[in-house]
């Protein structure tokens, strides 16, 4: 077929192939040509390994295309170049080829055309890398090689080539699994998990959350209640019964935690209690005051758990105190001061603490020694005031030092003042956290210097074999501690069914008899600021005296009005004439408010050593205002004693400036029922 090619027609096109000449190694081979080299058995063993892993394209055998199409020599009348030009003269067979396989055909070739063109790129590197490392174990080689370099050279061919191959295997493997994913290995279903039991928990702690009611099933289902899966699953029971207990109690609930705490076996978790207890209180040392009255309460019943408790205190103390560790150490002596104001605590530990953190001081010692002053100074005052009197005399003497930093020596001086206010705002223990009496308390002493045992084997989980026992000899020892109160809910709930019926009747007459009555003066306090804002914004006697009487006072309120009335006279900088008028205007129109003034000038004549110089000024003036007018009776004089034993100075001073005004008022001595010799006798008296 190529001799009766026509000249006319166009040069025959050659296919594309993946060893093309604008292949990128083809390109670099021309622009560097090498010397001719022998052919490795690691280039052959490529091939081989190549041709073995890929497929055999159906339509190459068929003799068409790499695209399954058919023969485009023959259509464009040229020949292909092949075994055609050799002489087989046969026409090539047209192949009828389906889409399905053109489309397959067609992914392998892109394929493996980014398999070559990666191949490539990873060839390239190695060389360069080879070409690199080749320069720099040798910067300066000549033209010739010796036959050692060869060898190198072609093993580090070999063995890129190795590394390329068992890339290109393992791509061509996943790009299989991708492509059929019907071939893949159906993954076999997990198998389902193990039915939990008692000797499956693991760890010391017990590794695996177990929820509540499946802990119940568990505890139910165990027959043999001393077997040591039983003991477990009752000592995690504890524990987290404990904990959830110690973790919720505050000031408010404490009271209804002590009989829960009561009902769980302390004698067994007395070391899962302390643990708690510590951890609780350096998570929150806000709440010390609560987690040290709660550990007093537990210590009435069971004392060894509140020495237990303190020995760990302690020794934690000291262990933060080597460890300079400064968070943990106050939080260790802030434990401490609570416990000696719970008198858990001797006061001798506290004595001792302040004694060694005093010693060698620094800043640090020192601030911690203030803290723990302040928590625990209100008690140690009453306790050992001697021994407090020298802690401050030891601090009083770090001042005078001065090696201290400035901030330190501000703390000092805060304690100073924090003890000359006999430590108010730092009381010992709160109110609602008093709950145990001193005489059913057990106070322990121990010293810092003591060899003290934590027994940390409390905290761990050991098998009992008397189980059983224990905790039926807890369960008789539960009953008489709560037994008091268990009774008497008992008799409570009795009597209760028994007279519900009275009650019932009973209630009915009581809600027509209640009478509602406000314990803490609100409306009293309304009253007075009504009446204080009245005065205070009128503009003259008589409007005042209109709006106030406007107020509805109940029976009995009208000393109120006459309290305010003189409290705002004397509150004044100098007396004015506007209360006098004010205070005569309502005697004049009630009887009843000039009772209420005779009644308020017997009461401040008593205190009058109470008031300061300006505030008797006024009172005695507003007093004279009414005596001059006749608003009030001159009988109220007979309340005045004038000899040395029943007079002060200031009760002197405030006849002398009351008849004082009353003699500069002009129409005094016409309207007077006493004649002004007998005014004279008095102030000749008095003077």
């Amino acid at each position: 077929m190529a001799p009766s090619a026509s000249p006319a027609a166009s040069p025959p096109r050659r296919r594309h192939s993946r060893r093309d000449d604008d292949s990128p190694r083809r390109r670099k081979r021309r622009a560097s040509p090498s010397p001719p080299r022998s052919p490795s058995p690691g280039a052959d063993a490529d091939r081989r390994r190549r041709s073995r892993a890929s497929p055999p394209d159906p339509d190459r055998r068929r003799g068409g295309g790499g695209d399954g199409k058919p023969s485009e020599e023959k259509e464009n009348g040229h020949a292909k170049p092949g075994r055609d030009e050799e002489g087989d003269d046969r026409p090539p067979r047209r192949a009828r080829v389906s889409d399905d396989e053109k489309e397959d055909g067609r992914r392998r070739r892109r394929a493996r055309d980014s398999d070559e063109e990666r191949d490539d790129r990873r060839g390239k590197r190695d060389r360069e890398r080879d070409s690199r490392r080749h320069r720099r174990r040798s910067p300066s080689t000549e033209s010739g090689s010796s036959p050692d370099d060869r060898r190198r050279r072609r093993h580090r061919r070999d063995e890129g080539s190795r590394r390329r191959d068992d890339r290109r295997r393992r791509d061509d493997d996943r790009g299989e699994r991708r492509r059929s994913p019907e071939n893949r290995e159906p993954t076999p279903p997990l198998p389902p998990p193990p039915p939990l039991l008692p000797e499956m928990i693991p760890g010391r702690t017990g590794g695996i959350y177990i929820p509540p009611f499946r802990m119940a099933q568990m505890l139910r289902e165990v027959e043999d209640k001393s077997s040591p899966e039983y003991q477990r699953l009752t000592w995690d029971a504890l524990k987290k019964s404990i904990n959830g207990l110690v973790n919720k109690v505050n000031a408010t609930n404490i009271k209804n935690i002590v009989p829960e705490l009561f009902a769980e076996n302390l004698v067994r978790g007395r070391g899962l209690f302390c643990q708690s207890c510590i951890k609780s209180q350096m998570a929150s040392p806000g709440f010390t005051d609560v987690f040290a009255a709660l550990v007093a309460v537990v210590n009435t019943k069971f004392p060894e758990i509140g020495r237990l408790l303190l020995v760990r205190v302690v020794l934690q103390l000291k262990r933060a105190y080597k460890r300079n560790d400064k968070p943990q150490l106050l939080a260790a002596t802030k434990f401490i001061a609570h416990l000696v104001n719970q008198v858990v605590a001797h006061e001798l530990v506290a004595l001792e603490l302040l004694t060694v953190l005093l010693e060698n001081p620094t800043d640090d010692s020192v601030e911690v020694a203030v803290g723990f002053v302040k928590e625990c100074g209100a008690m140690l005052q009453d306790l050992s005031p001697q021994g407090l009197h020298a802690i401050f005399e030891r601090f009083r003497g770090i001042l005078h030092e001065g090696e201290i930093d400035k901030r330190v020596q501000f703390l000092i001086e805060g304690l100073f003042a924090i003890r000359k206010a006999k430590f108010q705002g730092f009381p010992a223990i709160r109110p609602e956290l008093d709950l145990v009496e001193q005489e059913d308390q057990f106070t322990h002493e121990i010293s810092l210097e003591d060899d003290l045992d934590a027994e940390i084997n409390l905290n761990v989980f050991k098998a009992n074999p008397n189980f059983v026992e224990d905790e039926k000899a807890y369960e008789s020892l539960k009953r008489s501690i709560l037994g008091a109160e268990s009774s008497e809910d008992e008799e409570g709930s009795d009597a209760a069914s028994d007279d519900e019926d009275k009650e019932e009747s009973d209630e009915e007459e009581d809600e027509e008899q209640m009478e509602i009555r406000d314990r803490t003066e609100t409306n009293l306090v309304n009253l007075r600021r009504t009446i204080y804002l009245t005065i205070m914004s009128s503009v003259d006697f008589e409007e005042a005296g209109h709006k106030l009487m406007k107020i509805k006072l109940e029976p009995g309120q009208e000393m109120e009005l006459c309290i305010m009335l003189l409290e705002c006279c004397s509150q004044e900088r100098t007396y004015l004439r506007y209360y006098g008028l004010l205070g005569q205007r309502f005697c004049m129109i009630n009887k009843v408010y000039q009772e209420n003034f005779e009644k308020c000038f017997v009461q401040q004549y008593s205190m009058i050593h109470r008031l300061e110089t300006n505030k008797l000024r006024n009172v005695a003036k507003f007093f004279a205002h009414l005596l001059g007018t006749d608003a009030l009776p001159w009988h109220v004089l007979a309340y005045i004693r004038l000899t040395e034993e029943d007079t002060t100075s200031s009760s002197r001073i405030f006849i002398k400036i009351l008849f004082q005004a009353c003699c500069k008022d002009a129409g005094f001595l016409c309207r007077s029922y006493l004649s002004f010799h007998c005014i004279v006798i008095l102030m000749y008296l008095f003077l």
